[in-house]
């Protein structure tokens, strides 16, 4: 699997969900701002709420500019097995039931999941919890994390 195929994947992805982010807060704007939506009596909220769901959006839409210029900056570096998983590796884990998936470490911002080839990958920040519990770890070791009151285990196959 190629990492940069990846990065541009998340990147392409990125801009789509802001496109349609802005394109929700111009709508909410547009709402809050229209004179049909100008309060009749202390009963009449709507545009009040398009106000709030036009702020919600708007501070959204900053989010996701700032995970573009991240992921934008981001060089994903080959695997150094003396430093183990760092930001930008490419790891497959394996669950109890022998069931495998495909991670990608990123920056803040991209949780996702994209196809490489028929290959599912999912797209995690350095934020969750299982990447945190990755950071550092080798193939042929185990990376666990608490779920509610279930502790799940893993186990690194691979990792690139």
């Amino acid at each position: 699997m190629d990492k940069f195929l990846l990065q541009q994947q998340v990147l392409e992805q990125l801009a789509e969900d802001l496109r349609q982010t802005e394109q929700a807060v111009r709508t909410a704007h547009e709402t809050a701002t229209h004179e049909e939506n100008i309060a009749e009596n202390k009963y009449d909220t709507l545009g009040l709420e398009a106000a709030y769901l036009a702020s919600g959006q708007a501070r959204r839409a900053e989010a996701m500019r700032e995970a573009l210029a991240h992921w934008r900056q981001f060089r994903a570096l080959p695997y150094d097995a003396s430093k183990g998983i760092q930001l930008g590796a490419l790891v497959c884990l394996v669950d109890s039931n022998d069931k495998e998936q495909q991670l990608f470490l990123g920056p803040a911002g991209g949780s996702m999941k994209l196809l490489s080839g028929t290959q599912l990958v999912q797209v995690i920040s350095s934020e969750a919890p299982l990447a945190r519990a990755m950071l550092g770890k080798g193939e042929g070791d185990e990376v666990s994390i608490q779920v509610g009151s279930i502790r799940q285990r893993f186990e690194v196959l691979r990792v690139d």
